[in-house]
């Protein structure tokens, strides 16, 4: 039975790894020379397996695929009976070229497309230079207060940032549930440049977007270096920049995964989840197999001496 754990400050309540769908709009043409398509009958069987494996939240956007994402997941979703009722669902608002007024309208848009889904959390990513931060959550307060959505996050906000979407929810008797940042143990920033610090003092979780660097953390580039050869080249290019650099993480993952008969990715996503109840992951899943991983990883229970000995060679990259 996975335990679940409730999103900062709100009453939801997450599995320790959720499913970024973002993969779901490969192949449309802004994202075709990123992202390939997966085939429909794929994204069902990725949904329901994350489903039956205790997964029980799915992460997407306004931005990636124009909503391709969002519909793809319905899709998915419709064909599972009252089984995809146990699904939570996050998506973003958009907030390129756009005013705080914008939310709303783009909110029921999000609806439209996920229809007939609710939205539980509703995140507002990357600081916007149109409007400010408090205009932004009082008009996600006010979704909040009409009950059209369960919980209020955000993306990539600083500690100052957090700190100012915080106080403006707090004004409103309501509080933010999340920060969705870079996390793994490739990029451990935020433990030094004071977001982790702000998100636990405000009571924030944070939620981790590619928690396994874009795959560097499976060890399959290091083991079948010719499966770079057949990645777009914008994608390629950002991956062999740090196959040599995460070699000696590789290698204690690798020790690792054998001693528990399990897979260099669970064992990173495990690490990543055990760095407190305050974390969750989102890793992407283009196939079954990846979601097996994260459900993988919410089973498997590293010891102490394993941890440590993480941390410090992934520190030693950092340092």
């Amino acid at each position: 039975m996975i335990q679940l754990r409730t999103l900062g400050n709100s009453e939801l309540e997450v599995s320790p790894i959720g499913l970024g769908v973002i993969q779901f709009a490969g192949g449309s043409r802004a994202l075709q020379a990123v992202l390939p398509a997966i085939p429909e009958k794929d994204r069902v069987e990725i949904v329901i397996t994350a489903l039956e494996g205790g997964i029980n939240w799915f992460d997407t956007s306004e931005l990636i695929g124009a909503g391709r994402s969002e519909e793809y997941l319905v899709e998915a979703l419709d064909g599972l009976g009252e089984f995809n009722q146990q699904a939570i669902i996050a998506t973003k608002w958009s907030p390129y070229l756009r005013f705080a007024g914008n939310i709303k309208k783009a909110f029921h848009e999000r609806l439209d497309k996920l229809d007939p889904y609710p939205i539980c959390l509703y995140q507002v990513p990357n600081p916007n230079p149109f409007s400010s931060l408090k205009a932004e959550m009082n008009a996600m307060a006010d979704l909040m207060e009409d009950g059209k959505i369960r919980a209020i996050g955000v993306s990539n906000f600083t500690p100052d940032q957090m700190r100012q979407a915080h106080a403006a929810l707090k004004k409103r008797d309501l509080g933010l549930a999340s920060n969705q940042v870079q996390y793994n143990l490739m990029n451990r920033k935020i433990e030094f440049n004071g977001v982790l610090e702000t998100a636990r003092e405000l009571g924030i979780s944070l939620i981790a977007w590619a928690p396994l660097a874009s795959g560097i953390l499976t060890g399959k580039f290091h083991k079948n270096p010719e499966i770079l050869a057949r990645i777009p080249s914008v994608r390629r290019k950002r991956l062999e920049k740090k196959l040599e650099t995460s070699r000696p993480v590789i290698a204690v993952l690798d020790e690792i995964a054998a001693k528990y008969s399990s897979e260099p990715a669970q064992v990173a996503l495990a690490w990543l989840i055990n760095q407190g109840k305050d974390i969750v992951a989102i890793p992407g899943a283009s196939r079954v197999g990846h979601v097996l991983e994260g459900i993988g990883a919410m089973n498997l229970s590293l010891a102490d001496e394993d941890m440590h000995q993480l941390n410090d060679v992934s520190h030693r990259l950092v340092h």
